[in-house]
């Protein structure tokens, strides 16, 4: 997909975001206040998992707009009720992502770094789209696979080797 066409569907998924987000304030007699559709903005022009201290970040350094810690907590609470958002709870930390046209997917979390990659699994999304849930309607999942990543794997193996060398040394030395 070229680059034009990528920033129209951005677009287009902001605009229905957007949409989604003033039809509730409207039907909840609430305010449509800026620092709302700016967090929105700042969510969605974000690609990926982020913490509440980069989101604020990302609020100041790109949309000259600072906002207080509550205030994101609270927008946060709101867009999560609204299925903007998705809560992620990896490994001691807590991340968010925009959720509206990606609702089902895959992270794996590596247990050692705790880096969290997404992964295309699609025999996974066929094998949970033929579930047939009882009295439940399935809006959509995301599934968690815990391991060590390849740069870990590399680290620990490097390790063990350096240990390995350095007992053979101290053997050698006691002979």
């Amino acid at each position: 997909m070229c680059g034009f066409q990528g920033n129209q569907m951005k677009q287009s998924v902001y605009e229905a975001v957007e949409r989604i987000l003033n039809n509730y304030l409207e039907m909840n007699n609430h305010r449509k206040t800026p620092e709302r559709y700016t967090i929105l903005k700042a969510i969605y022009s974000t690609s990926g998992h982020f913490t509440v201290d980069e989101l604020s970040e990302k609020l100041e350094r790109d949309f000259n707009f600072p906002v207080s810690r509550s205030t994101l907590y609270n927008t946060l609470n709101l867009f999560l009720e609204l299925r903007l958002v998705m809560r992620h709870r990896f490994q001691g930390s807590t991340k968010y992502e925009a959720f509206y046209d990606n609702n089902s997917h895959c992270h794996q979390v590596c247990s050692m770094c705790g880096k969290v990659t997404e992964i295309k699994a699609p025999e996974v999304l066929k094998a949970i789209d033929n579930i047939r849930f009882k009295r439940f309607r399935k809006d959509g999942f995301s599934l968690y696979v815990y391991g060590v990543c390849s740069s870990c794997q590399t680290k620990m193996t490097r390790r063990k080797k350096q240990e390995t060398e350095k007992k053979d040394k101290q053997n050698k030395k006691a002979l």
